[in-house]
């Protein structure tokens, strides 16, 4: 007897190859002897969008764009196998590459696998980004020590210098301090290439929010001979995003743009809202299947040329380095855009300007209550009781205790958590707790922890400088301040009096 003729085993062959398709991350369907489409999973309907539906019984070579669709269809039929075919696509959406592959099955049939080049890119990226935010975590901790020594000591040289310092002496640490926040600036870049930055994001009205930006640039960037336009939707959507990275984005490209327009042109910033039925490929970014909200960026400057557009985004490449280019511009504003939920896409010819796309998630909350203004600063509280200063790091400890006992603090110094657990065992009860966040043996967040076991609601100042490290913590705990390395004196003292000013 054939096998064909016994139904309940036909249906339990079907339901086995509909569960293997499920179980494969990629996008597959299940052919008949014909190359005919048995059965599909949700990674092919996804990859293809609501409008290219997958019907049983159609040809496979109808998964394909209409000019692959003759070798698709050689291929299917025994013909030799493509490198690369890319999806079918709406008009109007870029066509997915995929790299196809077919495996032979009993009775003729076979499995088809459609491999999205996009997933190997993005899983190289994700472990470049993975080595580069370990190494940019632990440049950011050593560098940031480093740095704050150097400004607490270029802080301190001018104060000893007296209320009229020689011109010459004010001048060389004015260039020291200038170095060393050039430092922790290329530390802050890093971060956000790696995606490792602590944002503060809520909802912004980002039509609003490009008219602030403008403004500003209409003062500070644009040179003569550009002009700016607005080309803003009607009506206007919210986004989620820090505000001041989202500045920090439209700022680095407007400064792009300006640099390439050496002649002269137009700089345009718009709004707007995009629908994508199935996934986009772009460069740096492949955009997924959803409703975003577009920002836009362009310029009518000469263009980016074809063999250098997909290198803009690496990190330490330029094009500009006897201007002074570090190559970190376009690595970091694409990280901030990723961090934030959203992707870029640039577009680019020759002689035809060059256009970047922002797309991030649409959101339907209304917005946020305005902020209330800061209150003007008024003098530093001394608390009842010593300060608690918890650092691994000598010159730090030294440069820390020797600025809050000028501000008039009583200080008790730790070198490392479980000495300063040790002294609050013997009676110490401080009236605040600065530490820093990763140290030898017991880390910052868990010295802050413990100790508040025993004394509830002790004020805790977090130092670090590698602002990752306590996300965890301003999560946990909602009364913990932190303070990011690299740090001058006074901007130590004034986080400390932020944290025991009287409610």
């Amino acid at each position: 007897m054939k096998w064909w003729r016994f139904p309940w085993r036909r249906q339990a062959e079907a339901r086995l190859s509909q569960a293997v398709l499920d179980g494969l991350p990629d996008a597959a369907a299940w052919l008949d002897d014909v190359g005919c489409i048995l059965a599909s999973n949700a990674a092919l309907r996804q990859a293809l969008g609501p409008a290219q539906p997958v019907r049983r019984r159609m040809p496979a070579s109808q998964l394909f764009a209409a000019a692959d669709r003759t070798a698709a269809l050689s291929w299917l039929q025994g013909g030799r196998a493509p490198g690369q075919l890319r999806l079918a696509a709406p008009q109007g959406i870029a066509e997915q590459p995929v790299l196809p592959h077919r495996i032979p099955l009993p009775h003729g049939e076979s499995l088809l696998l459609l491999r999205q080049v996009a997933s190997r890119d993005n899983a190289a990226e994700a472990d470049r980004l993975q080595t580069l935010g370990t190494l940019a975590g632990g440049i950011a901790h050593d560098f940031n020590n480093l740095l704050t020594v150097v400004l607490g000591a270029s802080e301190d040289a001018l104060r000893l210098a007296g209320p009229a310092p020689d011109p010459a002496l004010a001048a060389e640490l004015a260039q020291v301090r200038q170095a060393a926040e050039r430092g922790a600036l290329l530390v802050r870049q890093l971060l956000a290439y790696a995606r490792q930055q602590v944002l503060a994001p809520r909802l912004v009205e980002l039509n609003g929010a490009v008219e602030g930006i403008a403004r500003l640039l209409e003062r500070t960037v644009l040179r003569q001979g550009v002009t700016l336009e607005l080309a803003l939707d009607d009506p206007g959507r919210q986004v989620l995003i820090d505000p001041s990275q989202l500045d920090r984005v439209v700022m680095n490209l407007a400064m792009n743009a300006r640099q390439a327009m050496q002649q002269g042109g137009r700089l345009q910033l718009g709004t707007g809202r995009l629908v994508l039925l199935s996934a986009m490929p772009g460069v740096p970014d492949t955009v997924p299947a959803g409703r975003w909200t577009v920002l836009e960026v362009a310029d009518t400057g000469p263009g980016i040329p074809a063999d250098i557009l997909p290198r803009i985004f690496e990190p330490f490449f330029t094009t500009r380095i006897d201007q002074g280019g570090t190559g970190l511009g376009l690595a970091t504003v694409h990280g901030i855009v990723r961090q934030s939920g959203g992707y870029m896409v640039v577009e680019s010819a020759a002689g035809q300007g060059t256009r970047f796309r922002i797309l991030l998630p649409r959101v339907e909350a209304p917005p946020e209550a305005p902020r209330p203004t800061p209150q003007a600063a008024i003098p530093h509280p001394v608390p009842q009781g010593p300060i608690l200063l918890v650092e691994d790091e000598a010159p730090l400890r030294r440069l820390a205790e020797r600025a809050l006992g000028r501000a008039g603090h009583e200080v008790v110094v730790a070198e490392d958590a479980e000495s300063a657990l040790e002294l609050v065992a013997g009676g110490l009860v401080p009236a605040l707790l600065v530490s820093d966040v990763a140290m030898p043996g017991m880390d910052g967040v868990a010295l802050a922890q413990a100790l508040r076991r025993d004394l509830p609601g002790l004020p805790v100042l977090l130092v670090s400088g590698y602002a990752n490290a306590v996300v965890e913590a301003q999560l946990a705990e909602a009364n913990i301040r932190y303070l990011a390395k690299p740090y001058s004196p006074s901007g130590l003292v004034d986080a400390v009096a932020e944290q025991i000013r009287p409610a």
